[in-house]
């Protein structure tokens, strides 16, 4: 993990952040997946501060390691990733647009944990998570 600082502090801050899509219906395949990273590699352009460290999906959800700066909002960052990418889907996807014709794409809630110690199995959590998710068990140490 980084550690990084701001006009007046130092810090050292990385989320695991998971949300899931409205409905929990699953269209997240690869090609949709492409998409969803683009957008968020644009959205990282914008806030230079952010940074993304893994990034994994299932065919309803999505998992990320991220790296947020003491001032910016967990919510913000979720809400601006979340926004971004429900927009760029519908328009580059119409199968995704005429499933959800009167709003966004994403559940309205998320989950959110720090990752601290055990930075190293969360990584390998998320970038594994998919073939776990498909019936495979992978056996995971969280200290």
């Amino acid at each position: 993990m980084r550690t990084r600082s701001l006009n007046h502090s130092v810090y050292k801050l990385q989320y695991h952040i998971v949300w899931g899509t409205r409905y929990r219906r699953k269209y997240i395949k690869d090609y949709v997946q492409r998409e969803i990273k683009y957008c968020f590699d644009l959205a990282m352009k914008d806030y230079p501060t952010l940074h993304i460290e893994t990034m994994n999906t299932g065919a309803d959800h999505i998992h990320l390691q991220i790296e947020i700066p003491p001032n910016i909002p967990i919510a913000a960052v979720v809400q601006t990733l979340k926004a971004r990418s429900s927009i760029l889907l519908k328009k580059k996807f119409k199968f995704i647009r005429d499933m959800y014709l009167d709003g966004s794409i994403w559940s309205v809630g998320y989950y959110v944990s720090s990752i601290g110690l055990n930075e190293t199995a969360i990584k390998r959590y998320i970038q594994y998570q998919e073939k776990k998710d498909k019936g495979k068990t992978l056996k995971l140490e969280f200290s």
